[in-house]
């Protein structure tokens, strides 16, 4: 089985086309994300045809659940099936042909199951190089994220922005929302380096409050138009970027009056840049590189 490498930010991406191919896709997952025995990978990404949009993204972590969305695996895949040109019919001459592509911008709507998402390629010398992603629109109500909150917390119909949460006698103050998938951020006045991540966030990540889990951040305020910030993924650990950890960030930030409108998240792989009005969709923008590509050995998994 031929695969392809991908990296954003330093989150990276194991991507098989799976369009005509079935498998034990959980099993596969945690075998190909191995570190030591496999690729190495946070997570697989298949692409498969899609009824809604121009093809559907399916991302496992490397523990072999399924996430909802994915913003640097949005930019892997966009990379991939663009400069692939799978977005062509799998019948056609021009899928069987190295694409050329333009120099500029190509656009793919990709389905995930937290819905339709559209992302828009930046190319040049034939290869893309950075994308944009549109995330969609936050969600704050506690179903939404899902989240069950304690009654006797005064919650709005508003964002959840202060919500207290003792973690081994730690009180963390969280900021609530999805962004797809389930988001718990924490601002500090601290150096995001100083933070126990690894302790805290395993605990954070399956709290009883969060009916499916949740990812993590810890982000520090630098200036008006930029945070610097570490993440704890769920069902991955500590990476060293998040996509919609940014953009969940982005918007805790923003709704907190920390930053303006567009803002440089810092994370341990590298900055992605988010935009968002406070009203609308949020915008993620950042490079996207390939690693190499190999061949899984049948039999192997």
């Amino acid at each position: 089985m031929k695969f392809s490498k991908l990296q954003a930010t330093g989150n990276d991406f194991i991507l098989v086309d799976a369009r005509t191919r079935e498998g034990e896709w959980s099993k596969l997952a945690r075998d190909m994300c191995d570190r030591h025995f496999g690729v190495g990978a946070d997570g697989l990404i298949l692409v498969q045809d899609s009824t809604s949009a121009d093809l559907k993204m399916r991302i496992l972590n490397s523990d072999g659940s399924e996430a909802e969305v994915s913003g640097n695996g949005l930019r892997c895949f966009a990379k991939y099936a663009i400069e692939k040109g799978l977005n062509a019919p799998i019948s056609s001459e021009s899928s069987r042909v190295e694409p050329r592509l333009h120099r500029g911008n190509r656009s793919l709507t990709i389905e995930a199951l937290a819905g339709v998402r559209k992302v828009k390629a930046y190319t040049s010398r034939n290869k893309v190089n950075r994308v944009e992603v549109n995330m969609g629109l936050p969600q704050f109500q506690p179903e939404q994220i899902p989240a069950k909150v304690k009654v006797d917390i005064p919650i709005a119909s508003g964002p959840i922005l202060d919500y207290p949460l003792l973690i081994d006698g730690k009180k963390l103050t969280l900021s609530l929302l999805s962004m797809g998938n389930p988001h718990a951020v924490s601002f500090s006045s601290r150096p995001v380096s100083d933070f126990p991540l690894a302790e805290i966030g395993p605990k954070v990540e399956r709290h009883p409050i969060f009916l499916q889990r949740t990812n993590f951040e810890v982000a520090r305020v630098l200036s008006r138009g930029k945070i610097e910030a570490r993440v704890w993924e769920r069902g991955v650990g500590e990476t060293l970027a998040c996509g919609s950890g940014a953009c969940a960030i982005a918007v805790a930030a923003q709704l907190s009056d920390y930053v303006e409108t567009q803002v440089d998240i810092m994370l341990k792989g590298g900055t992605l840049t988010i935009s968002w009005d406070g009203v609308g969709e949020v915008l993620l923008t950042g490079p996207v590189e390939e690693v190499f590509t190999g061949e899984w050995l049948e039999g192997k998994s």
